[in-house]
């Protein structure tokens, strides 16, 4: 039998095998204690799944460098009647990863969109200022927000409206890392490898968001995800004719520092980070 032929329907297999594995209901990792005075990452999520989906390296600061780790709703979805629902399953999933978690408000903002931004200046107003309170109050080293073509409205929404928070607090700097999901960023500068745990550390978070991913099982098509990230950021973040990386996994972002009122990439050349670097 042609190889490719099996590896292709083992793969097939493994996706339809993984459609009966339990959602949710896992003990949370074990992780370290936090100091009182832990820095802090905030991931700016546009939805609930999306701290999950781009969650490797914050997952890896929590663990390695003992950084709290929260979460920010930015919304709950579109469906007024899954909002509380999905909020339920976020706080399961970030119990799961030991992220702590916030929301804007109640239910999530709503119409976090460029419309909104172009169109309702009150309204998108009140959000800058929701926002950027949760930014002062927390005072983070590190941002996490979709980069600004993410191709779904409400992810192209949280970064313009992460970044006029920004914009709006004085005197406020900060690491920021933008994340790709709906649609490929042009100029990535960093990819860190997934070992196979973390992945499925990442893909168990996913399966607690279980009204999702009962429609979609997308939790099972993350491996496919990451490997195709290796195959891309070994020539978009390493180089054009660049050699891949001996890894299998791993999810691309672009590093930067958020000063005076504007993103300067962290380096010029991209960096690619194996689990066997020092992290």
């Amino acid at each position: 039998m042609n190889p490719y032929i099996f590896l292709s329907q083992t793969y097939q297999k493994l996706f339809n095998d993984g459609k009966e594995l339990p959602l949710g209901g896992f003990k949370k990792l074990s992780m370290p204690e936090l100091k009182h005075n832990a820095p802090k990452m905030l991931i700016f999520s546009p939805h609930p799944d999306d701290e999950c989906i781009t969650g490797l390296l914050p997952l890896k600061f929590r663990r390695d460098k003992f950084f709290n780790v929260i979460n920010v709703a930015v919304t709950l979805g579109s469906k007024k009647e899954r909002q509380l629902p999905r909020y339920e399953e976020l706080k399961n999933a970030c119990e799961y990863l030991n992220f702590n978690l916030i929301r804007a408000t109640e239910t999530g903002l709503e119409n976090v969109k460029l419309s909104t931004r172009e169109n309702s200046p009150n309204e998108w107003d009140e959000k800058i200022s929701c926002i950027a309170d949760i930014i002062k109050n927390n005072n983070p080293e590190i941002i996490l927000l979709p980069h600004e073509n993410d191709w779904n409205a409400s992810h192209i929404g949280t970064h313009f409206l992460v970044l006029d928070a920004l914009k709006s607090i004085k005197n406020f700097s900060c690491k920021i890392i933008e994340t790709e999901f709906w649609a490929a960023m042009q100029s990535p500068n960093l990819m860190i490898e997934a070992t196979a745990e973390e992945l499925g550390q990442l893909i168990t978070a996913i399966s607690f968001h279980v009204g999702e991913v009962k429609r979609n099982p997308y939790h099972l098509t993350l491996p496919a995800w990451m490997m195709d990230n290796v195959r891309r950021g070994a020539e978009i973040v390493g180089g054009q004719g660049g050699n891949a990386p001996d890894f299998t996994f791993a999810t691309i972002y672009r590093a930067g520092t958020f000063e005076n009122g504007k993103i300067t990439p962290a380096f010029t050349n991209g960096k690619i980070i194996s689990s066997a670097d020092i992290f």
